[in-house]
């Protein structure tokens, strides 16, 4: 395997357009057998692959126009992407069936489900001197739709019994990340961590929380809520399809408000025998459904087909 890295622009805006086009533009010299590509903002860039004969292959993954984080330009930018993926990409793959279920309504177009995928790991001691199954664990980037703010008011309140720890930032700073610093200052038993790049420690935070509270409300199936799953932690989601389709029967669903945030993570917190059940049925359901081998044999699988017309 070869890996080819084309030039682009890191900034929250461009980073995507940038990469994709010169990509693109890379891909119709080379001229392979097939491309895949991630993300419909690159719809716009599909027209160069097709006039090279490359059958694209495209991830849509999440609805990004729906994203709160994105002003209006943005999310025109992004809706415009995914007509121009719906028009000129030969196959799409959704990463959950609700998504499948937009495009359809929405786009016309159907296309194929291959979810992402989770990995059971090592068992790992509790970190950070934590007890197991007493904490609260947040992992996710600083956005709105993350449902991150109704969670630090709820926390407010969690830290005065619970120890919380908070895994994420924005990536850019502003108001989200003010809040988490002014939190931890606080509330002693409040720790935020930023974005961690410590793999075994993410993992053993995972392994080890009581609760892991899941707040994402835009997009298909979340790779952290996979993980999460695989890792066994009892979770607590905001309510949504994607979460449903995700969690099946072993999650526990809240609204996104603090107080129903509250006493949700305090239902489950009060109920050890609940959580170690749901704990194995979420690594069941991972190994069932969410595998990677699963995952990259159906990728695998999609991309012959289209390799062969």
């Amino acid at each position: 395997m070869v890996s080819r890295n084309t030039p682009g622009l890191e900034s929250k805006s461009l980073s995507t357009l940038s990469y994709g086009l010169t990509s693109s533009l890379d891909s119709a010299r080379r001229k392979p057998d097939v491309a895949l590509v991630m993300n419909v903002a690159n719809g716009y860039w599909l027209p160069i692959l097709k006039a090279r004969g490359i059958p694209s292959v495209v991830n849509v993954d999440g609805i990004e126009w729906e994203r709160e984080k994105w002003g209006r330009l943005a999310r025109q930018v992004f809706f415009n992407g995914a007509k121009a993926t719906a028009r000129h990409a030969d196959s799409l793959i959704y990463d959950a069936r609700a998504i499948g279920d937009y495009w359809r309504a929405n786009f016309d177009r159907d296309g194929t489900f291959i979810p992402y995928g989770g990995t059971e790991p090592t068992p790992l001691p509790a970190p950070m001197g934590l007890r197991s199954g007493e904490f609260i664990l947040l992992v996710a980037r600083f956005v709105p739709e993350n449902t991150i703010g109704e969670f630090f008011a709820a926390a407010e309140k969690l830290a005065n019994r619970h120890d919380v720890v908070i895994v994420g930032s924005s990536g850019y700073g502003g108001d989200l990340d003010e809040r988490a610093k002014a939190l931890a200052a606080a509330k002693p038993r409040v720790s935020w961590l930023g974005h961690l790049r410590d793999d075994d420690l993410l993992l053993a935070l995972w392994q080890h929380c009581g609760v892991y509270f899941h707040g994402h409300s835009v997009g298909g199936t979340n790779p952290a809520l996979v993980q999460a799953m695989a890792c066994g932690a009892p979770v607590v989601a905001r309510d949504t399809v994607y979460n449903r389709e995700v969690l099946g029967d072993v999650g526990s669903f809240v609204e996104p408000e603090p107080d129903a945030i509250v006493a949700a993570i305090e239902r489950s917190l009060a109920a050890p025998e609940d959580r170690e059940r749901r704990s194995k049925l979420s690594r069941a359901r991972v190994a069932e459904q969410y595998s990677w081998e699963l995952v990259c044999s159906s990728y695998e699988a999609e991309l012959e087909l289209m390799r062969r017309r």
